[in-house]
């Protein structure tokens, strides 16, 4: 080992920078909050050379020119004086180290001035050094960063692709955007602009202009003010009809700051755990307005982590915010939940009608069906029948069954298989007995893995034409992304039209979708998007598969759990699904007699 030296400014800055600037996104967060503190009411943001080219401009406050070289030095900031002052943060930032750690990863000019003088500053760094000079410009600031890790190689190989990486940026600044109305923010990338919104003191029209009128008509108000403690709660939560398919549209702030709150989340996820299904997730916009002696904000570089001095009270009061305002939906808001038909119910003309797929028409049978069917083997028959429609599961061939009409005997369909199931658990597992055990499965999973396999072996997926399509609303982010995505979603059966900046129609859809809402597929396809950019061909396919899988809580009859078995045993994993669930779980049965104190 060599001999202890003190290590240089630069390479100090470039080492801190590591874990204050990850990758571009980092460099817009602390620019963008800089100008939140700074007092703008107009931010500006360019993206471009593959995210390492980077502007920010504002009309805020500017940076007064004495104190230029200290605004770009370690630790030097105008928003904490002493440590006293880390326990009442008021600002977006206060750490004074992003300015620092991005001048000695880039190259950074800046252009600046304060209300106060006739002349602006110009600013020029590289390697973390600062050469100042006067120049000509507004009120207000701008900053732009070049050849973002140009001087770190291992760092700028690291990087996703540009498209990934602006994807973080568009999220954030839609985030930022929520929480502040006030503020007019406008996005563009490689020149063209993504989304802009108009500052107004409505943040329904912000959601509007960033989303859809779609999503403002399924919000409902949230706000509850607790003065003993000083909490307040304010914002909006989606009605229980009106979900997601992950948890991209939580956004959650507290003192308007975004944060990553596992108090905050684990409060909606129980308010929302018994209105709407175990893989839906509701839109969320929710500000929690705390104290600022009662939270701690200096937990990591990022600011995104937050820790409370009264966890518990925090989590009651977001819980009974969120499920007050869900109280005051109206009943006619709720989803209705869909009738079971009892089978005794039913006529006998439908009796007849669905037994029509087993047995051919003759007049012999017919009266043998009007008299004798139901006397004789009504009581045979689950008390519930749900007649399902899975486009994976095809009904048997129409065959003719031999009749004995004087022993009023039915002979079955064979199915042959070398498994033996013994019934479907909850309508959602099916249960095989094994020699050495019980085996479990999940239908929905065992679905998914074998359309899954058949569609990526499939070169041309059967499209089903719409004639008619709903329009549907997008944000102009989602259809930028659709078209720059069209040919990929093309290969895989859809056909996707925009009419208008903010509307999209169905042209087609695989085949297998064809009894599916169009909104739920784009639903999915633009989380899926949104979820993994680099990876997309991959996600529409798992999208489908799982779309056209037969859905948990549905009847299945012996045949049709015989299919969907038969089917996943030939896929080549079958031990999970395309998202990496596991399909089954088996029991041994020297297990279960151990359990019950057997021998065998």
């Amino acid at each position: 080992m060599g001999r202890i030296v003190q290590l240089s400014k630069n390479v100090i800055n470039q080492i801190a920078a590591g874990e204050v600037i990850e990758r571009p996104f980092s460099v817009v967060k602390e620019l963008v909050e800089n100008s939140i503190d700074a007092g703008s009411t107009r931010i500006s943001i360019e993206i471009s050379n593959e995210c390492r080219d980077l502007r920010v401009a504002d009309n805020g406050s500017g940076i007064h020119p004495d104190d230029i070289f200290l605004a770009f030095s370690k630790h030097a900031t105008s928003k904490i004086s002493d440590g006293e002052d880390l326990f009442n943060i008021q600002t977006m930032g206060f750490r004074g180290e992003a300015l620092a750690s991005i001048i000695s990863i880039s190259k950074l000019t800046c252009v600046t001035r304060t209300k106060d003088f006739d002349y602006g500053t110009k600013v020029e760094c590289q390697n973390s050094e600062v050469k100042q000079t006067q120049t000509g410009c507004a009120v207000g600031t701008i900053m732009e960063i070049r050849d973002l890790f140009y001087n770190l190689p291992a760092r700028l190989k690291f990087l996703k692709t540009a498209k990934t990486e602006f994807a973080y940026i568009n999220e954030f600044i839609q985030a930022i955007a929520l929480i502040h109305p006030e503020i007019a923010f406008e996005l563009k990338f490689n020149g063209k602009i993504m989304f802009k919104t108009s500052p107004n003191k409505e943040q329904l029209q912000t959601i509007r202009e960033i989303f859809s009128t779609e999503v403002v008509t399924n919000l409902k108000p949230v706000l509850k003010t607790d003065s003993l403690s000083g909490l307040k709660m304010s914002g909006f939560v989606s009605a229980p009809n009106f979900t997601r398919a992950s948890k991209k549209d939580y956004y959650m702030y507290v003192n308007s700051r975004i944060v990553k709150c596992p108090v905050f989340q684990k409060a909606i996820d129980t308010v929302y755990r018994n209105l709407i299904g175990n893989t839906k997730y509701p839109f969320i916009i929710l500000n929690l307005e705390i104290p600022a002696c009662d939270i701690d904000v200096n937990v990591h570089p990022t600011k995104k982590e937050v820790r409370y001095k009264n966890p518990n009270q925090i989590f009651n009061f977001i819980y009974s915010s969120v499920d007050s305002a869900l109280k005051s939906i109206v009943e006619k808001d709720l989803p209705k939940p869909t009738p079971q038909p009892e089978i005794i119910q039913k006529k006998e003309e439908n009796i007849i009608q669905d037994t029509e797929i087993f047995v051919e028409k003759d007049s012999q049978l017919s009266d043998f069906f009007k008299k004798g069917f139901e006397d004789n083997f009504i009581e045979n028959i689950p008390p519930k029948l749900e007649v399902i429609s899975s486009p994976a599961i095809k009904p048997p061939v129409k065959e003719t069954i031999k009749v004995g009409v004087q022993e009023k005997l039915i002979e079955q369909p064979e199915f042959k298989t070398e498994d033996t199931i013994i019934g479907q658990y909850k309508k959602t597992y099916i249960l095989i007995e094994k020699e050495n055990g019980l085996e479990i499965v999940d239908q929905h999973i065992a679905d998914e893995r074998y359309i899954y396999e058949k569609l990526k072996k499939t070169k041309n997926i059967d499209c089903q034409l719409l004639f008619i399509s709903d329009v549907l609303e997008v944000s102009p982010t989602d259809k930028e992304l659709l078209e720059y995505n069209k040919d990929k979603l093309t290969k895989f059966g859809y056909e996707i039209e925009a009419i208008s900046d903010k509307e999209v129609i169905f042209r087609k859809v695989p085949q297998l979708l064809s009894k599916i809402s169009p909104k739920e597929i784009l639903a999915d396809i633009l989380d899926n998007m949104h979820g993994d950019l680099d990876n997309i061909e991959e996600q529409i396919l798992i999208t489908t598969s799982c779309k056209a899988a037969v859905k948990a809580n549905t009847y299945l009859n012996q045949y049709q759990m015989e299919e969907i078995i038969k089917n996943w045993r030939t896929t080549q994993n079958p031990e999970t699904c395309p998202h990496g669930r596991p399909v089954s779980k088996f029991f041994e049965h020297k297990d279960l007699a151990k359990f019950f104190q057997r021998n065998s």
